[in-house]
């Protein structure tokens, strides 16, 4: 028998991240949304529920988009119940990925500690 290298959660997530991803830039145009994309999605093991992670243009803006995006949860479950081959599409909970506000911030501290070590050898 072969070996399977991914779970059947995994190729479900990957499926409903680029679902996902249509939906919401979709939404992001049709309601006024601030503007966020999908960044992964997590799928339970009995794949009752999926998390959907989002990052948001404006991160100060990332609490409102995350409750918006969850309001509109039940819409986007039912349009990926018609779109997707599955007998059951996982309940959708949105959820704010601060990842790349973090590597944003690290990377801005590490430029500054540069400017300062090069500032210093020049004096």
């Amino acid at each position: 028998m072969p070996s399977r290298d991914f779970k059947r959660t995994d190729r479900v997530g990957a499926e409903l991240r680029r679902e996902l991803g249509l939906l919401v830039h979709a939404a992001v145009r049709d309601h006024g949304l601030p503007s966020c994309s999908v960044s992964d999605v997590e799928v339970s093991r009995d794949l009752d529920f999926a998390s959907v992670w989002v990052t948001a243009l404006l991160p100060d803006q990332s609490a409102a988009t995350v409750k918006a995006l969850n309001t509109l949860a039940h819409e986007f479950r039912r349009s990926l119940s018609r779109s997707m081959r599955l007998r059951r599409v996982p309940e959708l909970r949105f959820k704010y990925d601060d990842s790349v506000d973090k590597g944003e911030r690290i990377d801005a501290l590490l430029r500054n500690a540069g400017d300062m070590a090069s500032s210093d050898d020049e004096s």
